[in-house]
């Protein structure tokens, strides 16, 4: 008679692969998540900046509340909730997006991203 199934020993090779294939594809996971969250990021602190540039035509000078740019709310939160964009300003303005909750531990090197009235965005890694 045919024996129909699978060993015990059939089953712990498959669980064992599945286990190595599990270990290597989690961490790039997550990096993805990371850097999309981060993108979210980085798209509120371009509309800061922009808010910030459109506000200094009208006033000859920068925001020092995020409300008086438009904004629900001083620190203006992005819209997955993964940082918090502050301002300040007045002669010169920095923006700087700050990683909340599950973000500050997945992205720990991007935990706080900045943009000057200059340009100038650091870190630089951060931004690519």
């Amino acid at each position: 008679m045919k024996n129909k199934g699978f060993s015990l020993i059939e089953v712990m090779i498959a669980v064992a692969i599945l286990g190595i294939l599990a270990s290597l594809a989690y961490p790039s996971y997550v990096e993805y998540v990371a850097k999309g969250a981060r993108a979210d990021g980085l798209s509120g602190l371009m509309k800061v900046a922009n808010l910030q540039e459109q506000y200094y035509l009208d006033n000859r000078q920068y925001a020092t509340d995020m409300t008086k740019l438009g904004l629900a709310a001083d620190p203006f939160v992005v819209e997955n909730g993964f940082y918090s964009i502050d301002s300040t300003g007045s002669g010169s303005f920095v923006a700087i997006a700050t990683a909340l909750g599950a973000q500050a531990s997945r992205d720990p090197n991007c935990t706080a991203i900045q943009i000057t009235d200059t340009g100038a965005r650091t870190p630089l890694e951060c931004w690519q």
